[in-house]
């Protein structure tokens, strides 16, 4: 059975309308007493994981702005997972999310997250209707099989930098009349890894990585929007020394559609009568989003009216139902005629009285609602 997901701002203990800064505080407090190696609870492990969680989520603009509007299930259409990690020191996971210097000095070299990557793929129109498993390539860098990503040749060790001890950063002080300052920068002989290699990994040349082409498996939620991003959480670039590995963004482009036209959840299209069609009356087929249906028009259809076809619009992303299709249409007059054409046409008129061209009453309400 599945189990209700608490509120992140619950989690946190915050109110909805905080800022970024009193998000960070909340998360630090939090950190520091529910740690696996501080907290005696039972429960402490799953009680982080959630504060994690949560913070991620509120820290960052664009997944907060989608949890505010559509909550949990707004964020796994979007594509959200939460980011896997093995629990450190407090030291190592807040520099993982705030930077080295969270204490006020140096922490140590650390494993640093590789990069993210963006990617973009394309579908139809009918491809966001129905929702699609689609196949993203992606240049990415991987940890290095030979060497386990730490760069080092195997049955070789790397030294620990006798410049920075090994910590991979390097402190400076300055005396003054107003006290002591303290500044802390990477080491320029290791490059911040506190370690020297001496004999680097052949196959990525002591990169630790090596670039390969994979195809990413991304599945499209139904309804989604042209311009909407798709995030795949740890699919980017591997990290440093085996480090974290990024996420890929997968920009959603949805091609424009010969005879549709998407407004919101809303299709829009049009349906073109002759004349005497229109006159007549007719059984036209008019295409939407689930093949052609047929409509009926009865005589005397004047130009500008719109057909509404309930629920054969688009899904409603993160949400239940569809949008409606509307049809406007428009009276097709003839261009050319023949002398007997417009001879007939002649006597037609000189036949017609007042109330064969008499306007509806909602005429011109319908009329607005088409150039709506």
């Amino acid at each position: 059975m599945a189990t209700t997901r608490r509120d992140y701002y619950e989690t946190l203990g915050v109110d909805r309308s905080v800022g970024e800064a009193d998000v960070k505080r909340a998360f630090r407090r939090l950190a520091r007493e529910l740690h696996p190696d501080v907290s005696g609870e039972p429960d402490a492990e799953e009680r982080f994981k959630e504060i994690v969680e949560a913070y991620e989520v509120l820290s960052k603009p664009e997944t907060r702005a989608l949890y505010d509007r559509f909550g949990h299930a707004g964020l796994r259409s979007g594509g959200f997972q939460p980011t896997p990690f093995d629990f450190g020191s407090l030291a190592d996971i807040f520099s993982a999310f705030f930077g080295d210097d969270v204490f006020g000095v140096a922490t140590g070299a650390r494993r640093a997250r590789g990069a993210d990557i963006a990617a973009e793929v394309e579908i139809d129109l009918e491809e966001a209707a129905t929702g699609i498993e689609s196949s993203v390539p992606v240049q990415v860098a991987l940890s290095c099989e030979e060497c386990g990503g730490d760069g080092v040749e195997p049955g070789t060790t790397a030294a620990a930098c006798d410049n920075c001890a090994g910590t991979g950063r390097i402190q400076h002080v300055s005396r003054t009349g107003f006290g002591e300052f303290i500044r802390s920068q990477a080491c320029t002989r290791c490059g911040g890894t506190g370690r020297i290699v001496e004999h680097p990994c052949k196959r990525c040349e002591g990169a630790g990585r090596t670039i390969e082409e994979r195809d990413l498996e991304i599945e499209i939620p139904a309804g989604i929007h042209d311009g909407q991003r798709i995030r795949l959480s740890g699919e980017g670039h591997s990290g440093p020394l085996g480090g974290q590995a990024g996420d890929v963004y997968v920009l959603v482009r949805i091609r424009p559609h010969e005879r549709l036209v998407r407004e919101g959840d809303d299709i829009y299209s049009t349906v073109e009568l002759t004349m005497t069609e229109a006159a007549l009356g007719a059984q036209v087929g008019v295409l939407t989003l689930d093949g052609k249906v047929e409509l009926e028009f009865e005589p005397g259809t004047q130009p500008g009216e719109v057909r509404t076809l309930r629920g054969r619009g688009m899904p409603v992303l993160q949400g239940f139902g569809r949008g409606d299709h509307r049809v406007l249409v428009n009276v097709a007059v003839p261009r050319r005629l023949t002398e007997d054409q417009r001879r007939l046409l002649g006597e037609f008129e000189q036949s017609v009285g007042e109330e064969t061209y008499r306007h509806d009453d909602g005429f011109f309400e319908k009329l607005k609602s088409a150039f709506r």
